[in-house]
């Protein structure tokens, strides 16, 4: 705990087997009350390696349910299981969990109720290896979004959140999608419901085993961003209202 606050990582899992150790041995137990793995129907041995070294809160799908369907069922656990602050922590090893101290800090201490890690502060991204088209499209969809939903993050686009339980119950994140536009519906609910975003320099890491989107599932979500943000523009304008 942190200042009586109930502190819970959330690692959405698919195929994770190889670094799902190396992510868990990282995170702060100092603080970290408790750790949530939720299993997407994986084809390898991620459930087996999670109760080895240690998660007790697994949950795994009968089915795949796609990378948003999958945080729905973290957050619900995490919720369920008392937690004040929950952390989303992919186990790929992509995002450092060395930045949770900082993150917690900040809504512990009640300065935000959100922090994410962003990877376009400084150069965190094209110096891990992120493929300049994702850096590009990055750039562009964050630019088109500020405009729209009338922000100024340096990207909307990062694995690496924290919230705290306020936030997660006050919006109906069951409504988002269940692929990878989910993480941007949220963050317009979240700023949609006037809560503010924290943002701290992340460096990350692409390689082999780090999980990726492919061109065409990159292009389709990149058209569910720029959906997103102008059913946000209509809602807020009172031009049309958005069921989420």
């Amino acid at each position: 705990m942190l200042l009586n606050k109930k502190i819970i990582v959330v690692l959405p899992a698919y195929n994770a087997s190889k670094t799902v150790t190396q992510t868990f041995k990282e995170i702060p137990f100092d603080i970290v009350d408790e750790v949530v793995l939720v299993d997407d129907n994986s084809t390898d041995n991620t459930i087996e390696v999670a109760k080895s070294i240690g998660i007790h809160h697994i949950i795994k799908h009968d089915k795949n349910l796609g990378y948003g369907g999958n945080q729905k069922s973290c957050y619900n656990k995490a919720l369920a299981i008392g937690g004040d602050i929950i952390i989303m922590l992919h186990p790929d090893y992509q995002y450092t969990p060395k930045l949770i101290h900082s993150m917690v800090y900040l809504i512990a201490n009640e300065v935000y109720p959100v922090v994410i890690g962003s990877r376009i502060l400084g150069k965190g991204a094209l110096k891990g290896g992120m493929p300049l088209y994702k850096y590009i499209a990055n750039r562009f969809l964050t630019f088109f979004q500020n405009i729209l939903m009338n922000q100024k993050l340096s990207e909307y686009h990062t694995g690496y959140r924290a919230f705290n339980r306020e936030v997660l119950e006050s919006i109906n994140y069951q409504l988002n999608s269940d692929d990878f536009v989910f993480d941007n519906q949220m963050i317009a609910q979240i700023f949609h419901k006037g809560f503010e975003i924290a943002e701290i320099t992340c460096p990350t890491k692409y390689f082999e085993e780090a999980s990726s989107i492919n061109f065409k599932r990159s292009l389709k979500y990149g058209i569910g961003v720029m959906k997103t943000s102008i059913q946000y523009f209509l809602d807020k304008n009172k031009i049309i209202k958005s069921s989420l």
